[in-house]
């Protein structure tokens, strides 16, 4: 089959268009034809090689896809050639094909293209694995969700929305603001640094219950003045430095903050499944609905896979970017 393949680590003229031999399914798998997958900020790592693969996956870059059910293994029953599905990766969506566990399938809504079904698996099981199994997120609660327009943030802001809770966004351009008040922010605040002034006054002083960081170092001091009593702060990214010093511990003591380390690729394969069957059931359906919608910035043919690489790099983007299979 033709994949995506690197040549070594480094830039993005490291990934080319080349021949990778065809996955064969276990019996309690299925194999794919893919149409479409996503970039995901862990692709740009990996081609670097700051991110290696899980022990067993494949080095084949790709962490979702949308495609066609085109082979069963002798064990699986719930799915049939032919069916629209899409899926969490461990690696593996730069590809025609892909070998995945039937369990952690999800059926594409009819209603949805393969280019959008490309964009919900990632973004939204990151979002709701944080806000929902680690966040304890209810409808009471207040979050602070950095860079709002990225692919994480739209999904994160459409999801406390339809769980009843406030959302507070910060974004880098009146764009961007202006595209997450669309999908339901409540506030959004523009800029980098010096937000947790105003974050306490938009909460009288009480703070925020949750944040939802991808950002890091450069917003540590903020986040922890924004945080509340008993609060969380879920770290899922760190494109502003990954080292912190003077960490305040009696300050977390004494307001009782919790600090999460947080990666969806990392976790057990059995978690992965049990949080895909949960979010199928509880939140496909809002899809159907336009509760709920995935936002997909730019479609690039898969061999032009080195500029959408370096589209993502420039930061530019409003939600997911896709790349479109061609088998």
């Amino acid at each position: 089959m033709k994949a995506i393949l690197t040549n070594g680590y480094g830039g993005t003229d490291v990934l080319y268009l080349g021949e990778h031999p065809e996955p064969v399914p276990k019996e309690n798998e299925v194999k794919v034809r893919i149409k479409a997958t996503a970039l995901n900020r862990a692709d740009l790592l990996q081609r670097q090689g700051l991110y290696p693969p899980p022990p067993g996956a494949t080095s084949i870059i790709g962490l979702e896809m949308a495609g066609v059910i085109e082979e069963v293994g002798s064990q699986v029953q719930n799915w049939k050639i032919g069916d629209r599905v899409f899926s969490l990766l461990p690696g593996g969506g730069y590809a025609e094909k892909v070998t995945v566990p039937a369990d952690l399938l999800m059926p594409t809504p009819v209603e949805l293209s393969d280019v959008e079904g490309a964009a919900i698996a990632e973004t939204y099981l990151t979002a709701y694995l944080n806000l929902v199994w680690i966040g304890g997120l209810t409808n009471e609660k207040t979050v602070l969700v950095h860079a709002g327009a990225s692919g994480v943030g739209t999904s994160a802001i459409q999801l406390i929305k339809q769980m009843g809770a406030r959302s507070i966004v910060t974004v880098r351009s009146r764009e961007k603001a202006e595209f997450c008040r669309s999908l339901g922010a409540d506030v959004v605040l523009i800029g980098k640094e010096g937000f947790s002034e105003e974050i306490l006054n938009l909460t009288d002083n009480h703070g925020v219950d949750l944040i939802l960081d991808c950002v890091g170092a450069s917003y540590w001091q903020d986040n922890l003045k924004s945080i509340s009593m008993g609060g969380k702060l879920i770290v899922i990214g760190v494109m502003g430095g990954g080292n912190v010093e003077n960490v305040p511990l009696m300050e977390l003591i004494k307001r009782r903050i919790s600090i999460v380390g947080s990666s969806l690729r990392s976790q057990p394969e059995e978690e992965k499944i049990n949080l895909s069957q949960e979010f199928a059931r509880t939140m496909l359906p809002h899809f159907k609905t336009g509760n709920l919608r995935t936002v997909v910035d730019r479609v690039f043919n898969w061999e032009d896979v080195q500029e959408a690489h370096t589209y993502m790099e420039r930061n530019e983007n409003i939600g997911k970017i896709i790349l479109k299979v061609f088998s």
